[in-house]
């Protein structure tokens, strides 16, 4: 029998790199191709690294998109990490090219976005990161797909060790057994996101848009 054939774009960052893992794991999987601009390193016969800078464009790589069966996008920037302008750039222009190219190409594809707790679909939040993620979960939504799962985690607890992007982070990171307590909605570990990704993506839920609380529920129940 042979395997799915799963894309990816976003291995290299934290989330990324845990559906990559449970990817190259998975014997459903057959194929995984991974799109970023540096080589990942990784050794695995499953998986091929496509080199790629421009992610506004993916002129050239049909082939790539082409009979894809799960396509998870991780694609995403910090909060203050870049200007507005970049900002906005990487998390909807950089979406909109992904999903235009994939809906051509693989429209039955099975498509996984990680998104973010806040996330404004009327586009009028005064908040960039919840007006952003809403108007790429827009866009998405308006895609030809066989089915798109919309991931919206609040605090993501890093599980391995890691240079914190800013004082927030550095915060959160200290304060997470206190924010665990207070309930399934206000944070997730690296660790259960990625699983949850990677399972939306080989058997999609009912749910179109799983929230925090949703996500920690699905990992508990499956």
């Amino acid at each position: 029998m042979i395997g799915k054939k799963v894309l990816i774009t976003g291995a290299s960052g934290m989330v990324g790199g845990i559906v990559l893992k449970h990817c190259i794991n998975a014997d459903e999987v057959g194929e995984v191709i991974s799109i970023g601009r540096k080589s990942l390193g990784i050794s695995s016969e499953k998986v091929t690294e496509i080199i790629h800078s421009d992610f506004e464009n993916y002129s050239g790589l049909e082939q790539v998109f082409s009979d894809v069966d799960a396509a998870y996008f991780c694609i995403g920037v910090y909060t203050g990490a870049v200007p507005d302008n970049v900002f906005k750039q990487i998390t909807v222009d950089y979406t909109r090219a992904f999903g235009d190219m994939l809906s051509i190409n693989s429209p039955k594809a099975n498509v996984v976005f990680l998104s973010g707790n806040g996330a404004d679909t009327t586009e009028q939040s005064k908040v960039a990161f919840a007006k952003y993620k809403g108007m790429a979960e827009n866009h998405l939504q308006s895609c030809d797909f066989g089915n798109l799962t919309i991931l919206r985690p609040s605090y993501i607890y890093p599980v391995e060790k890691r240079y914190e992007p800013n004082l927030m982070y550095r915060v959160s990171r200290a304060l997470y057994p206190l924010i665990k307590m207070l309930g399934t909605q206000l944070s997730i570990t690296s660790n259960q996101l990625g699983l949850v990704m990677f399972k939306c993506g080989i058997m999609p839920p009912q749910e179109s848009v799983l929230e925090n609380a949703q996500i920690i529920d699905y990992v508990n129940s499956k």
